[in-house]
């Protein structure tokens, strides 16, 4: 059983803040793992703190404990997500507070993952130390949905990301559809394409636009897995998608090696799989990308997918770009869905964030389930 600290004193809040700030700096870098930040306190002053940087290297605790050094007997350690208590890429961290003699751990929430969910908290407890757990929760979850939800669903986290115009379009009939926004709106989709761990499209959009869907940001530490969903195969071995750095994954139904031949040679790698109705099957495209230890999927498309993944039950946000433009009764649309006979069959869904991004505006929704 994990203690629930639902309020804690100011110097608790302060420090627990001060280390999710911390765990932000590995928003693009920690990919598959989670985002942690850790502070380690004693005497109400911060002697050691950190974060985890990338998967394979020290955690947030190890690092923050290495900063602390022997001042870290009696602190108390306040972390963004439960110990780990196994040993993964690296050991665990509860035997290096242990081994440092923290006297308490304040947790912001149990790791979802099943190889510790409460365990690494037991393990301090049992021990001696004394574990809170549930201060700013909220927060911390927000900082790792991908990794909360293959931890606990099983498959990533999706997030839709359209522009479109005051008048809902996203193209012109004709396909034409750069730019719609500004550079600061697309600026602004780089950083959403940095933290993801995948960047799925249709063929559609790659042949209708030649899209590169990597991160261009001067400081990227690591390109997302670009990936296509092709039924029939149709994608030009000279896409640009399929150009480095970063590599490519394509879903088809044909299972031809000849036919995969070209695409292989340009650096794709090609996954067969069957046909379900007209399309692929979407369900097991997030199985195989969880496989893959994919969090956050990031999926840049035009209307036929985005209106598939939605009727799939399969879209967890939506991030919206809407420019100050009009494109005419002709122009695409946002999703291509069923004709509604009735308003009570309406999609709705729920307002989370609105911002202006430069003349554009960022509109955040979700599903209301």
């Amino acid at each position: 059983m994990v203690d629930r600290l639902p309020t804690g004193s100011a110097d608790d809040y302060r420090y627990m803040a001060r280390a999710l700030t911390l765990a932000q700096h590995g928003l693009y870098s920690t990919d598959p793992n989670p985002r942690v930040g850790c502070v380690l306190v004693r005497d109400r002053q911060i002697i050691g703190e950190s974060w985890h940087e990338r998967a394979g290297e020290a955690h947030a605790e190890v690092r923050a404990l290495e900063a602390a050094g022997d001042r870290a007997q009696g602190a108390t350690a306040y972390v963004t997500l439960e110990p780990c208590c196994h040993h993964g890429r690296t050991p665990p961290c509860t035997d290096a507070l242990l081994n440092a003699g923290v006297a308490r751990m304040v947790a912001a929430m149990a790791d979802p993952n099943p190889q510790v969910a409460g365990r690494g908290l037991a393990q301090l407890r049992a021990a001696g130390v004394a574990v809170d757990c549930g201060l700013l929760e909220a927060e911390a979850r927000a900082l790792n949905p991908g990794f909360i939800q293959r931890m606990t669903k099983g498959r990533p986290f999706v997030r839709i990301k359209l522009a479109m115009s005051l008048d809902g379009r996203t193209a012109l009939a004709s396909g034409e559809s750069q730019w719609l926004t500004g550079e600061a709106a697309r600026q602004d989709v780089q950083r959403l394409r940095a933290r993801s761990s995948a960047i799925l499209t249709g063929i559609g959009t790659v042949l209708a636009d030649d899209p590169r869907l990597n991160v261009r940001l001067p400081d990227a530490t690591r390109q997302p897995l670009r990936v296509i969903l092709d039924t029939e195969l149709r994608t030009p071995p000279t896409a640009r998608i399929l150009q480095r750095p970063g590599s490519a994954l394509i879903f088809t139904t044909v299972a031809d090696l000849a036919a995969q031949a070209p695409l292989r040679a340009a650096g794709a790698e090609i996954r067969a799989m069957s046909r379900r109705d007209w399309a692929l099957n979407l369900q097991r495209v997030m199985v195989e990308l969880v496989r893959r230890e994919c969090n956050e999927l990031q999926v840049e498309c035009g209307p036929t997918l985005a209106g598939a993944l939605l009727q799939a039950g399969l879209m967890d946000e939506l991030v919206i770009y809407l420019a100050p433009l009009l494109l005419g009764d002709r122009a695409r649309g946002l999703f291509q869905l069923p004709e509604l006979l009735k308003m009570q069959e309406r999609w709705e869904l729920e307002i989370l964030e609105m911002r202006a991004v430069g003349r554009d505006w960022r509109i955040k929704l979700c599903p209301i389930r």
